[in-house]
């Protein structure tokens, strides 16, 4: 990260801060539910098919940007099948730098060429070893490890949400970002029990050995980005919620924190690290920032 990137994002962060963490600081555009793959583990798989106008998605930058939004994910669905009005998605990755936002991420399946170098972080999922992988994603994960191979930038993210199937290949994935050399880090979640997933969810218990293994590969120098100070939370399961510095736009529509909000009982059930992280680390605890700025002053 460039030093004048960082210190923007640290001004913007301290305006997160003072205003007791209600102003947001990180959003995501869903582009589209469209996908190319049937995960057992999603819940929003093609359910519109929609390719969201440019139009549309040009407006929710805009109005993300107005409320003090300065990290971008674009999401779908793939994000890699977006397209409309001559732009593709390396068009609105340019046009949002161009706007004002500080860093601009993409999340994909990546099963299509991951050659986007205008983005700051592409977050590939990679849900376990090939096994575990291909029994929630179908055959997918040759393809997406020839590609994370094969990316002409070293701006790559692993991404695995742990549930019961894959929980056993925390350690494999984790070598797996240390080795691959365009990759700079690995990103882990627990699965969040969308209505007609529950089954993959984990229990206390399970969360509760993850975090003990993660706290190892931690200490081994594996590239993990997440907070080792926030396991205790996550496994207490007592992290504020909802997460107020983050939004989810998708097509005009606005969700503070995720779409989740919507159903009944599952924010209580939430296992996105990076909603507890960051509701954490607005909430001023000192140790949680000093996690925060080592973590990703070292991997990013």
């Amino acid at each position: 990260m460039k030093t004048r990137t960082l210190l923007r994002l640290s001004g913007s962060g301290l305006r997160t801060f003072l205003s007791r963490g209600k102003r947001p600081l990180v959003a995501s555009i869903i582009l589209t539910e469209r996908c190319n793959l049937a995960c057992r583990h999603c819940a929003v798989h093609d359910t519109n098919g929609v390719l969201y106008p440019y139009m549309s998605v040009r407006a929710d930058m805009q109005t993300l940007l107005d409320k003090g939004v300065r990290i971008l994910f674009f999401y779908g669905g793939e994000p890699w099948l977006w397209h409309d009005a001559g732009k593709t998605l390396s068009d609105l990755v340019r046009e949002a730098k161009s706007m004002g936002f500080l860093l601009v991420n993409v999340v994909t399946n990546g099963t299509i060429d991951l050659d986007l170098p205008e983005a700051d972080l592409i977050l590939v999922s990679v849900d376990g070893t090939r096994e575990h992988h291909n029994l929630i994603r179908g055959s997918s994960y040759d393809r997406v490890l020839a590609n994370l191979r094969n990316a002409p930038a070293r701006n790559i993210c692993l991404y695995m949400a742990i549930n019961k199937l894959n929980q056993v290949d925390l350690e494999a994935v984790s070598r797996l970002a240390r080795d691959l050399p365009k990759v700079k880090a690995v990103s882990f979640n627990f699965h969040t029990p969308y209505p007609g997933t529950e089954e993959l969810a984990l229990s206390a218990a399970e969360k509760r050995d993850c975090c003990d293994r993660l706290t190892l590969l931690l200490e081994d120098g594996c590239p993990i980005l997440n907070l080792r100070s926030v396991f205790p939370y996550l496994v207490a399961n007592n992290w504020p919620r909802p997460c107020r510095q983050c939004i989810i736009m998708e097509n005009g529509r606005s969700w503070t924190c995720g779409r989740c909000i919507d159903i009944p009982g599952l924010c209580e059930t939430c296992g996105f690290f990076f909603a507890a992280e960051y509701s954490l680390l607005f909430s001023g605890r000192p140790r949680i920032v000093w996690d925060f700025a080592r973590s990703y002053l070292r991997w990013l």
